[in-house]
């Protein structure tokens, strides 16, 4: 059982003899409490989709839901679903579009090492990796010369997601994305 300071986003937790997938996670430090973090933490119900926010305080310990990881392959969108396909079984898992708004910014159908998270076979949340790669579709010109300073432009990638990348870098470039902190990392190796 992890305290609440070590739980993560997309984590499944037990809580009021329900499950719960943590969605958002806010650190405060109130004045005056000694040094004792609080974290509100925005869950949904995994069986109804209803939100809760709770806040926890940081040595509060938090039960953990029996969680499965089944690594997929974007498959097709069917209307307002997007539909994900187990690369062992070829388990379709089926997600509404406003489900994983936030997710989709990050796929494609190239991308690589993605999860989906079940409860009770049911799926609940895409885990996405680490970085992905997305080439850009609309930016400002490249500066020749750029690379010396550390100054950025915004881009349109393909995906719909806008970044800060760096002056040199041009429309069609393929670039690494970190999807924890929706930063440009470097352009993507060529292969």
């Amino acid at each position: 059982m992890p305290k609440a300071s070590e739980v993560k986003k997309n984590t499944a937790i037990e809580f009021n003899n329900n499950v719960y997938l943590i969605r958002d996670i806010e650190r405060s430090v109130p004045q005056g409490r000694a040094g004792g973090s609080l974290y509100r933490m925005r869950m949904y119900d995994v069986a109804t989709g209803s939100k809760l926010d709770h806040t926890f305080k940081a040595d509060e310990m938090i039960n953990l839901a029996d969680l499965s990881h089944h690594e997929v392959t974007f498959s097709y969108i069917d209307g307002d679903e997007y539909v994900f396909m187990d690369v062992a079984d070829y388990t379709p898992y089926h997600f509404n579009k406003d489900s994983i708004a936030e997710e989709i910014l990050f796929i494609t159908e190239e991308t690589q090492g993605l999860h989906v998270l079940t409860v009770d076979g049911a799926p609940v949340a895409i885990e996405l990796p680490a970085h992905v790669e997305l080439v850009i579709v609309e930016t400002d010109p490249s500066i020749k010369g750029a690379s010396a300073s550390a100054r950025t432009k915004p881009a349109i990638l393909s995906t719909g997601l806008s970044v800060q990348v760096p002056e040199y870098i041009a429309n069609g470039e393929k670039i690494k994305i970190n999807t924890a902190e929706h930063k440009f990392m470097s352009r993507a190796d060529s292969k």
